[in-house]
């Protein structure tokens, strides 16, 4: 195979790569504190046979190495729900599952039956002394500070654990908004948290739609650079062989 079909193909690979990642971030853009993805390309360039010319043409190769996440702020949005916690800025709640411990931005917590505090989906939220949170049928009202810090009626229950990450790209993501790193978790000495409020994803519809329309188009004209070539080399082949 020539050259330009090589190229061709690993640019095309590369874009097919990049519209799974755009689909799945549209398909987010309204997830609780979802974080958007993107595609890391690196070009290899390869010098030719330049012959008798004195500088030779160079030829790219594109790979995608990695997708990364976009940890920046999400809108928030008010929901009245004393249970309803957003992070403004760095940090993560702390999660109790029957997978270990794991981190989410998802601050839209609720009670179970035996008055535990828990996520959606139903695992503990931790305090920052590692134990989930109990409340008494008696204790009416949940006023959460901006520190962390959980109180009722009865007086102070505990401080929520708000870790932050020396590397946040370490994280590696799970279903329900999870994530996981055997790295090392550090408190986070003056959070902000938001009582009554969730943050939305990061995801902007409208630049993920262009990026999936320029992806598009992109795609289809290597397609029929690919297809044009493909006959080009059928005409040389079927020459030659005349």
């Amino acid at each position: 195979m020539e050259n330009s079909l090589y190229i061709a193909l690993s640019r095309q690979t590369a874009i097919k790569r990049e519209m799974a990642v755009i689909a799945n971030n549209i398909a987010n853009m309204n997830t609780t504190a979802y974080k958007g993805e993107k595609m890391m390309f690196v070009d290899h360039l390869v010098k030719s046979k330049g012959g008798d010319r004195l500088i030779s043409e160079k030829l790219a190769f594109v790979r995608d190495i990695a997708q990364y996440q976009d940890f920046s702020e999400g809108a928030f949005s008010e929901t009245h729900n004393d249970l309803d916690v957003a992070l403004h800025g760095d940090g993560f709640f702390v999660i109790e599952t029957e997978q270990g411990t794991r981190y989410t931005r998802n601050g839209h917590f609720q009670l179970n039956e035996e008055g535990k505090l828990i996520t959606s989906d139903g695992n503990a939220v931790l305090s920052d002394a590692g134990q989930p949170f109990f409340f008494a049928p008696n204790e009416s009202r949940i006023d959460i500070s901006r520190d962390g810090t959980v109180a009722t009626t009865n007086g102070a229950v505990g401080r929520l654990d708000i870790v932050t990450f020396e590397n946040s790209q370490r994280l590696q993501k799970e279903p329900n908004g999870l994530y996981t790193t055997q790295g090392e978790a550090t408190p986070m000495e003056n959070p902000h948290v938001i009582q009554g409020s969730l943050e939305g994803s990061n995801v902007n519809p409208m630049i993920e739609m262009t990026k999936m329309i320029e992806s598009q188009r992109a795609y289809s004209s290597i397609k029929s650079f690919i297809d044009k070539e493909d006959q080009r080399m059928r005409k040389v082949n079927e020459l030659i062989i005349r």
